[in-house]
This record gives C-alpha cells, structure tokens and sequence, in this order.
C-alpha cells in the first residue's frame, strides 16, 4: 500500500486525556533483606518517559505531526517534569492545567537483572475542581476549530468524564472534526457520538459481557457493543491476531498481524491510536487507517518498554519496495531512544565519528573493527559546512546525503547521524556510547570526547591503521592527474 507519510507533517492533533510519568529504576540484586523476605535492590540508572495520554502525544511527535495537549497535573516536582518533557517535543501545553492539590500520576517500575520486580503507583482519581472542569471546556471550544482530528485518551484518572465528553462532541460535531477514543471501564455510553473507539480484546470481552475465545465470539462482542453503544465505528486490538474494524451495516474487517518478535506490548494502544488518528486526518478510509496503525503497532511491540515509531520505520514497513538502507538514517532524539532500548536488552554501543569524504579501505577496516568491539555502530557524520570548515574550499567532494546513503548501504554500520560543527559534544553526552572508536593514528589523549566518554563508564578504543591511506591525499592525487 502506497502511503505518503510526509504528509503526517501537516497534521494538527488535539489529544486529550490522563497525562502520566513512567519512571523506570534499573538496578541489581544481590541479598535478601534481614528486615523481611524481599529482594534489597540496589538502584544503578533511573529515567523517566511519559505514559498515558502522553505516550500518545510522544508518538504523534515522533511522526512529525503538530499537537495540543488537555490534561491536568499537579503543582509538584511531577508534574513540572511532565510539563518540561513537552516542551522539549515542542508540543503545546497551554491546555494543560496544574491544579493546586493534585497528584500528577506516577507509576513507578523497578527493574533488575532484565526482571520487573515491582510497580508503585502514585495516582488520584479526584474530581476535577470548576474551575479546572471550566477552563478546559473553553479550550476545547477555542481549540478544536484548527485542528484535524482530536484523540480521546481515557486511563480512568478522572479527566474523561461524562459532561467533558458531552461537551466536546457538541463542538466536534458542529466543525465536522473526527473523534477517537482510546476507553476505559465498562460503562462505555459516555462515549456515544465517537467517531471510532479502539478497546482491546480484554477490554471487549468485559464490556460484551461473554468471552471471547475465537473469531465469531469476538464477531458477536463487537455486534454487541455496537448494538449498545451510538459510536459510529469500532476497532478491537487482538495482539498478535492484529485487529478487527466494526462498521454499521457492514462485514467486520480483519487485518491480520505480521509474524515478529515481541518484546513489550506497553503503550501499543497509544501507538494505534496517534496513528489511526493521523491517518485519518491525511483523508485515508476508515479500513486503511486500520491497516497503517496495525502496522505501527506490530513495530513497536518489537521494542522495549513505552516505545514510538518514526516516519521512516512506518514508511517501510508500508511500502517493502522502498530503500531500507534510509532506515539507518536518525536524528538525536530517535538515536537516544534507540541507545535506551539497546541499553536495556544489556548491548553495546560503538560510537565513531568524522569527514568521511571519499570512502576508502581505511575507512571499511575502522568501521568492521569497531562493529566487532559491540553490538551496534553509531556514526556520527560532519555536514557539508563542518567538512568545510575542517578541509577548506572544495571541501567535501562528495555532499552530505550522499555519504550518508554510501554510510547506510555498510554492514557494519548500524546507524547513520549527521551533525554540524560544535555539536559533538552534544551528541557524545546524549548517546553515552560504550565505547568510542577512533584510528590508532591518533592517540588516546587527542580523541575528542574521550573524557565524556569516560565519565559515562565508557572507553576510547583506537583501532589499529597501518596503510598510510587518506581521503584528502586521494583527492589531491585526482586533482594534480
């Protein structure tokens, strides 16, 4: 299926719904407690990603759609944390309330020795105060004009209430704007007037009130609840099995799931339902948004933990015939994210870097030796003005996307990332490879980034180069014939 995902860029998104941190805290175990028969787990790294409706809020980003936020955070560290990782998004919050009193949730995940110990949740389902309840009533009112589709994210913490979505279907009716809800709970009448709702197939199952144990019992569950419920459309998750849609008066639609690895299921509704979303707003039919989302769910449950999808991962999976090479293409923010989930799966890092300018045997040997001291090789590339400045004029003779498609066609080059001059600091401090390869033609105190490296827990290994071979000595040799 040909599908312009470029167009994802012009899209405007309102999500709405119970914003939450995911705090992870990785440690190691090593003794049983004297005080009582648990595990002492000694915390080595803590981060923090954002979980509920902002998971999906992180993947309309990672597609490069704009987005408005509505929720509600509390006044605490939490939720200023909350607040400042949507900022770095670039996503607007002015529809985002801290409200004096309030909890901003929490769920807490302990991990060691790649076992989830424990969750803790910190979390209120208080009702909203008036003034909270008005100023977002507003917002909606003010805001739904200018965008495309608006995503209902529903985790139960209060916000999706009856008179909120009452509300806003009123106002979404009246500008003709498509809504989806991603439910929760087992009353599902406060979402007549949806557009589409994705319940899973738990979920399904509870509010059909039967079990569903094959095709036809999850045929007549979903039958069910659109014989309850005024939504117009409803899509059910099967996990593995893919996805089922329901539309009035017609014959359940089944889009089946490619056969991959799973590593984690967390946040595949969040991904199915920012990209259902988008696809609809870019003018595909209910039935293709289906398959587009199925497909961004089936690449995310291939990765660790609350994971998103990028335009480029999409695009391929979408259309096999496209140059799978441009997948080793990532910008900072997707090369952290990698570097995370690598991380987690216990690999190592290989991190190089330079000019590249004219690609020589030299260069495939640093290359192949790096790749074997890890189990990914990140390389970083200077952009055409930095090779400037670094070679002088005529510099470099071969532009920027072109050494970076040569870069992606090498096995042993796992991603590609391009950078300018001055950000290599940057780009060492985020990344925190393992190991920083350099040639042996420098030494261990000239490797730019080595003390950041360092300080990390990482290394500087210098591979070894013995033929006296350069880019800059092959081109001179071309230029003087």
């Amino acid at each position: 299926m040909l599908i312009d995902i470029e167009a994802f860029n012009r899209c405007r998104a309102l999500v709405i719904g119970d914003l939450m941190i995911d705090e992870y805290l990785w440690g190691k175990v090593d003794r049983i407690s004297p005080e009582a028969p648990v595990q002492v787990v000694t915390v080595t790294k803590k981060e923090f990603t954002l979980g509920g409706a902002g998971n999906v809020v992180n993947n309309i980003v990672s597609l490069r759609a704009k987005v408005s936020v509505i929720g509600v955070v509390g006044t605490g560290p939490d939720g200023y944390l909350l607040l400042k990782q949507f900022e770095e998004l670039g996503v607007d919050i002015s529809g985002i309330v801290q409200q004096k009193g309030r909890t901003t949730t929490k769920k807490t995940r302990i991990i060691a020795a790649n076992q989830h110990v424990l969750r803790i949740d910190r979390e209120t389902k208080e009702k909203l105060s008036d003034n909270t309840a008005g100023f977002i009533a507003a917002f909606i009112e003010e805001k739904i004009p200018d965008v495309d589709v608006v995503l209902i994210s529903d985790y139960g913490k209060g916000i999706i209430t009856r008179g909120l979505l009452s509300g806003l279907l009123s106002v979404a009716k009246k500008h003709r704007k498509i809504v989806i809800a991603d439910p929760k709970g087992l009353d599902y009448s406060k979402y007549s007037g949806m557009s589409l709702i994705t319940p899973n197939k738990k979920e399904a199952a509870l509010v059909a009130g039967l079990e569903i144990v094959d095709e036809p019992t999850l045929y007549e569950a979903g039958e069910k609840i659109l014989e309850r419920i005024a939504v117009e459309r409803l899509l059910i998750t099967c996990g593995k099995d893919g996805m089922v849609l329901f539309d009035r008066d017609k014959k359940p639609h089944k889009i089946m799931a490619e056969a991959r690895q799973v590593y984690d299921v967390s946040g595949a509704g969040d991904t199915v339902l920012a990209v259902f979303g988008l696809a609809t707003a870019i003018g595909e039919s209910f039935e293709n948004s289906a398959y587009i989302a199925n497909k961004a769910a089936g690449i995310v449950v291939g990765k660790m933990g609350t994971a998103t999808v990028s335009q480029e991962e999409l695009s391929c999976a979408l259309n096999p015939r496209q140059d799978r090479h441009s997948l080793k293409r990532k910008n900072l923010p997707e090369l952290v994210d990698l570097v995370k989930e690598l991380k987690k799966r216990g690999k190592k890092v290989v991190f190089a870097n330079g000019c590249f300018d004219l690609l020589h045997s030299g260069h495939i040997k640093l290359f192949s030796e790096s790749r074997r001291l890890g189990d990914a090789l990140i390389v970083a590339l200077d952009n055409d003005e930095s090779v400037r400045r670094l070679k002088g004029r005529g510099r470099p003779v071969i532009n920027e996307k072109e050494r970076v498609q040569i870069l992606c066609a090498l096995d042993s080059v796992d991603y590609v990332t391009i950078f300018s001059a001055g950000e290599l600091e940057n780009l060492i401090k985020q990344i925190q490879p393992d190991i920083l390869a350099k040639g042996s033609n420098y030494s261990s105190q000239e490797v730019y980034g080595r003390e950041l490296v360092e300080q990390s827990g990482g290394r500087v290994a210098l591979i070894p180069v013995t033929d006296k071979i350069s880019s800059t000595g092959i081109i001179n040799n071309i230029r003087n014939g």
